[in-house]
């Protein structure tokens, strides 16, 4: 069961989202807040899983917010514009319900964080500095020391890890990557790729270098960049 609140500052939205929410059998719709604000004192003193979270709000936007929070839940935006999509997801959001979205659309939401959810409680190491990782690929959990692991590359609906070794290949998403790999010694450098932060030999305004292989560098990850470079100089 997931325990779940929501904010949206428009009550009919909240009316909706309660009522497919109770059609839901593993997400608990807790509490409804229209300012988001109004919510900080429950993030605080509860275990929230789950936030429905919408995006223009007054006061504080649901992207401004939810970069404030320390351990944010998972988080599924919904909003009635659409030019917010890319931010969203670079804020590791579980998906983007767009309004007004249908009862299947938002199944479909519910059901990513739950696997997402299954997905960080099968695999603590993610939240905590442990060397191994395991990783599904097909049938089985293949245990890879974070050592080994010179990149991840997005390739559909799936992502390949390039490791000491042959390479593997597991169904998931770039945020169950990121999520899977320790942010201390991994940094993403576009939509696309991961990279082991120690195995960068060189880095130029378009590119990435993890040993002798070169990888493209998105612009939204090239602060991120600099700032590596600066703290190890």
């Amino acid at each position: 069961m997931l325990r779940a609140i929501a904010i949206d500052d428009e009550p009919i939205a909240l009316e909706i989202i309660k009522n497919l929410a109770a059609e839901v059998p593993f997400i608990d719709l807790r509490e409804c807040f229209t300012n988001a604000l109004s919510a900080v004192s429950l993030l605080h003193q509860q275990q929230v899983d789950l936030l429905f979270l919408d995006i223009k709000m007054p006061g504080i936007s649901g992207l401004d917010f939810i970069q404030t929070v320390s351990q944010p839940p998972l988080v599924i935006f919904t909003t009635a514009y659409s030019e917010h999509a890319v931010q969203s997801f670079e804020l590791n959001a579980i998906d983007y319900l767009l309004k007004p979205f249908s009862a299947e659309r938002f199944l479909k939401a519910c059901n990513k964080a739950a696997e997402q959810f299954e997905f960080r409680r099968s695999y603590p190491q993610a939240n905590g500095p442990e060397p191994a990782i395991f990783i599904k690929s097909g049938y089985e959990h293949v245990r890879v020391e974070l050592s080994a692991i010179h990149y991840a590359e997005s390739l559909g609906n799936y992502v390949r890890f390039q490791v000491d070794g042959p390479p593997i290949l597991s169904r998931l998403t770039m945020n169950e990557t990121e999520s899977l790999l320790p942010k201390t010694s991994f940094i993403r450098i576009h939509r696309s790729y991961i990279v082991a932060r120690q195995l960068i030999t060189r880095i130029d305004k378009t590119s990435v270098w993890v040993g002798q292989t070169e990888l493209p560098l998105g612009s939204a990850y090239r602060q991120e960049l600099d700032n590596l470079i600066k703290n190890k100089s």
